[in-house]
């Protein structure tokens, strides 16, 4: 019996995220899994006169991104670049373990983030 190694395999979507398939994402996802959740260079892509997106999508995109910064900080996700060429970046997520003793479920994280907001 050999043992392997498991290769990466990442996911990526054929249309851009929202903020909540992101947080659905995170929700199911297990350690290991990763999720491209943008391609492009993200600040420039956010910042309004450089973006190439409507005002909506860049709005969109820029909630994601910061709710990819969040789950970093929660410990729910390492956050990775990698090149794909001049200036154009994909932007993952790798799921880490849950925390087995959180105090609070995801959602309720989320809910009451936004009700302070």
């Amino acid at each position: 019996m050999s043992m392997g190694t498991t290769p990466f395999i990442t996911v990526r979507a054929r249309r851009p995220l929202t903020e909540i398939e992101f947080c659905a994402w995170v929700a199911q996802a297990v350690p290991g899994d990763r999720l491209e959740y943008h391609r492009g260079f993200l600040v420039l892509d956010i910042f309004p006169m450089f973006a190439r997106l409507p005002d909506q999508q860049r709005a969109e995109l820029a909630r994601l991104g910061s709710r990819a910064f969040w789950a970093a900080e929660q410990g729910l996700v390492h956050l990775v670049q990698e090149r794909t060429g001049p200036d154009q970046f994909a932007y993952i997520a790798v799921a880490r373990p849950k925390p087995k003793a959180a105090a609070v479920s995801l959602s309720a994280l989320l809910l009451a983030e936004r009700e302070a907001a």
